[in-house]
């Protein structure tokens, strides 16, 4: 390949990462609802940004979440810098799990397996998040929060995570061939820099899930 057809190539990536960023915008903005049990808010951004991270890799994802969450804080939300935190937190970690696992090798069987670890994962980081943030920008009390676990907080974040994973599985096909059709991305392999980046990745994100789930299960034999 030349490099002109590599630069070329860079730009078609840059323009699609670009088109499916402002999609997920859109869907975040015109697409919610707001003010499950009073505290929550689902929205399907996070479909839109997993499909571009299946196709273009976890980096691309992770800016892919955190310009939409940023895009979200400027305009619709109101809980200021710690709606952004807890909103990359939840997107973030989704999309990195997902993506991680199924580049490792790009199967349908490897796709679920990522995007139900990223489901759990989500889950475990939002419990986690809610019980130390929810009392800052809510005033509730953290006895308050840890009420909320079992009859609000893990049925929604579950059927959020369940709800997405199962949009992605189904659009997901049908957008890369439209892209491919129309020439925006190509059919390539990932190269051996891809794979040693992902891995490190891999190790620091599961370092910090495992001291997620631990302290989650301190939290919850807190309320047991």
């Amino acid at each position: 390949m030349t490099k002109t057809e590599r630069r070329t190539q860079h730009i078609k990536m840059l323009c699609t990462i670009a088109m499916l960023t402002a999609l997920a915008i859109v869907a975040d903005i015109f697409l919610r609802i707001p003010n499950i049990g009073g505290i929550l808010t689902y929205e399907p951004k996070d479909v839109i940004i997993t499909i571009g991270a299946f196709i273009f890799g976890v980096v691309p994802g992770l800016i892919m979440s955190l310009v939409v969450c940023v895009v979200e804080m400027v305009t619709i939300s109101t809980t200021g810098i710690i709606g952004l935190l807890m909103n990359f937190l939840s997107s973030g970690v989704f999309v990195v799990v997902s993506a991680l696992i199924y580049h490792r090798k790009k199967t349908l069987a490897r796709a679920i397996i990522g995007l139900v670890a990223g489901s759990l994962s989500m889950i475990a980081i939002m419990l986690l998040w809610n019980y130390i943030m929810t009392p800052i920008y809510t005033g509730l009390p953290r006895e308050e929060v840890l009420k909320l676990f079992v009859p609000l907080l893990i049925p929604f974040n579950t059927i959020k995570a369940t709800l997405n994973s199962a949009l992605v599985l189904f659009l997901y096909k049908g957008v890369v061939t439209a892209l491919r059709k129309s020439g925006l991305i190509p059919t390539r392999e990932s190269n051996d820099s891809e794979k040693k980046k992902n891995t490190i990745i891999m190790v620091c994100v599961s370092a910090l899930l495992t001291a997620t789930f631990i302290l989650v299960l301190l939290i919850f034999a807190k309320v047991i």
